[in-house]
């Protein structure tokens, strides 16, 4: 297993962790409340899920595109 994939499955993983605290933190009473007056959730929660997508979508693509030797 290359270097570049490795990286590719940690960011994956990486990004896994992130979508499910984005996850978590929309589901708590503050957030819950916080989003129904304002139809949006806070910008922590939103890059939590930003951050959490570009994760798993980078690392899939870097791990399955990278270059072998």
């Amino acid at each position: 297993m290359t270097p570049a994939r490795i990286a590719g499955a940690l960011c994956v993983v990486a990004g896994i962790v992130l979508l499910i605290l984005g996850y978590r933190a929309s589901t708590a009473p503050l957030e819950q409340v916080s989003e129904a007056v304002t139809g949006r959730f806070t910008d922590r929660t939103t890059w939590l899920f930003i951050l959490g997508g570009a994760g798993v979508l980078g690392g899939l693509f870097l791990a399955l595109f990278a270059q072998r030797k």
